[in-house]
């Protein structure tokens, strides 16, 4: 094989997992992109290490060592997972079509990670962010706020990822049936119940979502239910920053983002005595580990109740009691 079809084996068969990936696993697009980009490393270091061609056969496990070496001098150890994942996946792709006869990246054991724990805002934090958008002493809230607090309520009371936020259409919003649909990773669908303070947001933000209309050009949305005042979809990067202005404003957080609401969602429920799997299907979490990351976040809580009710814990405490005053006195 020459150089150029080499070149041309290796794209060919890169595009063919990517295309598997967005039209039979359905991934979303981010999840593609991603793929794209920790594939792309891989085949450059092939390309250049055979001199401008290379194929699939040339990954062996020193290879693979060898490029994992090298992404690990500049990246951080959860980017080169990362990527050792993205590579996996596609040799696995190939060898269940018969393009590989071994799978190299068997051999190579994915390190292990110390996730940190997500950023999550207390119950009390999460109430002043909510009132935020409408703290301003206007006698009569003006769209905007209340768009900004339908947004938070629903980061926060549903639980929405910033991309399904971003993504809700009009018609997705159930007022009668108090639910919304939302479109989820993998283009998946699931039903979310409105809470009294979204449901009620949700009231006051229709009624007044007309005024957020092109000034000149009249132009609204005809499906996006958060609009920019140019009548415009909102887009992630939007949402994103309003919601660390609010974050610095209500609570003296500029770091905070929609995923931290998440997290916040998932851990009061856990706190007020939801069951992990009621949790994992609100929201919309694929595997039950990802939700169980909630239940650290809930230990210092759980040990405070250890502490005032367990009688081993009380009976430590009056020994450390006893101690302490046998030595006051020694």
């Amino acid at each position: 094989m020459d150089s150029g079809a080499a070149h041309d084996q290796l794209g060919m068969k890169l595009e063919e997992f990517l295309r598997y990936l967005e039209f039979e696993r359905r991934a979303s697009g981010h999840t593609v992109a991603a793929y794209r980009r920790d594939l792309a490393s891989l085949a450059g270091f092939l390309r250049e290490r055979a001199g401008g061609a290379a194929r699939v056969e040339d990954i062996d496990k020193l290879t693979l060592r060898t490029w994992m070496a090298g992404e690990a001098r500049r990246l951080k150890s959860v980017s080169v997972a990362r990527r050792l994942a993205a590579v996996r996946s596609f040799m696995t792709f190939l060898e269940q079509r018969g393009n590989l006869r071994a799978n190299p990246a068997r051999q190579i054991k994915v390190p292990r990670l110390r996730r940190p724990l997500p950023m999550f805002l207390s119950a009390a934090a999460a109430d002043a962010l909510m009132a935020a958008p409408q703290a301003a002493p206007a006698e009569v809230p003006t769209p905007q706020s209340l768009r900004d607090t339908l947004a938070l309520e629903l980061l926060y009371g549903a639980g929405l990822r910033v991309s399904e936020l971003a993504l809700l259409n009009l018609e997705d919003v159930s007022l009668a049936r108090r639910e919304i649909r939302v479109v989820g990773k993998g283009n998946k669908e699931r039903l979310v119940p409105l809470g009294g303070a979204a449901a009620r947001a949700s009231e006051r933000y229709l009624e007044r979502r007309s005024e957020l209309a092109h000034p000149k050009s009249s132009y609204l949305d005809p499906q996006a239910l958060l609009v920019s005042a140019r009548g415009k979809r909102l887009s992630v990067r939007w949402i994103q920053r309003f919601t660390a202005r609010y974050g610095l404003s209500a609570v003296g957080r500029p770091d905070l983002h929609p995923h931290a609401l998440r997290h916040s969602c998932a851990t009061h429920m856990l706190e007020g005595g939801a069951d992990l799997r009621l949790i994992q299907e609100f929201l919309g979490h694929s595997s039950l580990s990802t939700t169980e990351r909630y239940t650290h976040l809930s230990l210092d809580k759980l040990l405070g109740v250890y502490d005032r009710s367990h009688p081993l814990a009380q009976r430590t405490r009056a020994k450390k009691a006893a101690k302490s005053s046998d030595d006051q006195h020694g």
